[in-house]
């Protein structure tokens, strides 16, 4: 097929690329102000770390891995577009569209960035910053690639996969590559690093809210990208997902709040940060494959139960710090199995691009098809990610632990670790190095050392 030029298209994936880079500063700032004021920096440095290093892999090996020529239906070939310097635009994922194999490649590496970032919550004022960046390397290169192939590449969880007899499993812009995939294996992750010291008998309070709003604005901001940009083209079904972005995140803030209100007698500001990227989690996989009323429904149902899942944590006893399970799992799962009733997917209905004749949900005279479709790939996806995340983890411990030392995390890992701190009153400021070796601006620095 001949390679023809969309401007049109081509600017708005430019732009979404851009809008869904954005969201993995907006996650530092969210994450940042949810935990203590003595790891902000250590939160933070995280999730820009993932940005930097998810980039570099990305144009090496991670894009052909994700959308080379299939192998095995688990993965693509990581060799054929390495460094994406010979792909041509023929080749490009969003060639129908007439968007060039490069923006493509753009707008895929934004989302592997977000997802690694999200993980970061789970294990927010313990884990070892080298070690978060080899988990973060190897994890996107074993897990996320094989994933997003899986599912969006043409293996065994897309439309010839293994539910091919069913129906064609729908994950509009990430569900189950991005959401799923990422809470499961932050839960995964918290389980082997084990639980913060003090968990459940000191308060670990957000350390600064309007952060938390500034990442929750910023996230909902970039997440029209996300959703819309998903279309790969500027037309009506990228319209459809923008406007069930914003319906459905706003009733799940809505719905978040009432939740608060019933059970604690307050609707918080964390709530409504909270509520909104709960509602933006459930409807990434359904954005252009519902309509008005079934983006609201999942929106709602959305803000309910994450506002409820949030406190399984200390019913169960895993220390999932910032609720990436509670959040993102449980929205992630929510989105992908609601799918499976709300789908209104029909001909004429939304046009979406990779979906043919009616898939519709059960509410809307689907029958059962899509619903059962939709468990059995979130459940392939769950067993996948826990699996090899259990793997990665565990040999990372083995090889060069986990954790940071208990006098580190009770320090604060920000001086230990970065040797700077994010407040004066904390023995903040920043760490010069000379020639006489690091110098100390401001107050006073923690003298514990730490290998990180």
């Amino acid at each position: 097929m001949e390679f023809a030029l969309d401007s049109g298209n081509t600017a708005w994936i430019l732009t979404s690329s851009a809008l869904v880079l954005l969201m993995t500063p907006g996650l530092a700032f969210f994450y940042g102000g949810m935990v203590r004021g003595k790891s902000v920096l250590n939160m933070m440095m995280m999730s820009f770390a993932a940005l930097g290093l998810v980039s570099v892999i990305w144009v090496l090996w991670g894009y052909s891995g994700a959308f080379g020529s299939d192998i095995g239906g688990v993965i693509g070939d990581p060799f054929e577009f390495f460094g994406v310097s010979t792909i041509t635009d023929e080749q490009s994922l969003m060639a129908a569209a007439g968007v060039p194999a490069l923006v493509a490649v753009a707008f895929q590496a934004t989302f592997a960035i977000i997802t690694v970032a999200l993980i970061s919550g789970a294990v927010a004022d313990r884990m070892k910053f080298s070690a978060w960046l080899v988990f973060a390397g190897v994890w996107v290169s074993l897990v996320y690639v094989p994933i997003a192939h899986m599912v969006w590449g043409g293996g065994l969880l897309g439309p010839t996969g293994i539910t091919e007899a069913i129906s064609v499993p729908i994950d509009f812009a990430g569900g189950t590559v991005v959401h799923i995939n990422a809470g499961i294996a932050g839960l995964v992750l918290a389980l082997i690093i084990g639980k913060r010291r003090g968990f459940g008998k000191e308060p670990m309070r957000p350390h600064n809210l309007p952060f938390v709003m500034l990442g929750a604005a910023l996230l909902w901001f970039g997440w029209f990208g996300f959703n819309a940009g998903s279309e790969f083209a500027a037309d009506g079904t990228a319209g459809r997902a923008w406007v069930n972005t914003l319906a459905a995140t706003a009733f799940a803030m809505l719905t978040w709040l009432g939740t608060e209100k019933v059970r604690y007698g307050h609707a918080t500001s964390l709530g409504a940060a909270s509520g909104v990227v709960a509602g933006l989690v459930a409807i990434t996989p359904a954005a252009a494959s519902v309509d008005t009323f079934g983006a609201l429904a999942i929106g709602g149902v959305a803000g309910i139960l994450c506002a409820l899942a949030v406190g399984l944590k200390y019913r169960f006893g895993y220390d999932d710090s910032l609720d990436v399970v509670g959040v993102h799992l449980v929205g992630g799962l929510t989105g992908t199995v609601l799918i499976g009733l709300f789908a209104n997917v029909g001909e004429g209905v939304n046009g979406t691009w990779y979906l043919e004749g009616s898939q519709n949900g059960l509410l809307y005279g689907g029958g059962l098809d899509q619903l059962v479709t939709q468990v059995v790939v979130a459940a392939a996806a769950l067993v996948f990610s826990g699996v090899l995340t259990a793997i990665i983890a565990l040999a990372i411990k083995a090889v060069m632990g986990l954790r940071v030392s208990d006098d580190v995390e009770v320090s604060g890992i920000d001086l230990a670790v970065h040797g700077e701190g994010a407040y004066e009153a904390l023995g903040g400021s920043f760490v010069r190095t000379g020639d006489a070796g690091p110098v100390t601006s401001g107050a006073s620095r923690a003298t514990t050392e730490v290998k990180a």
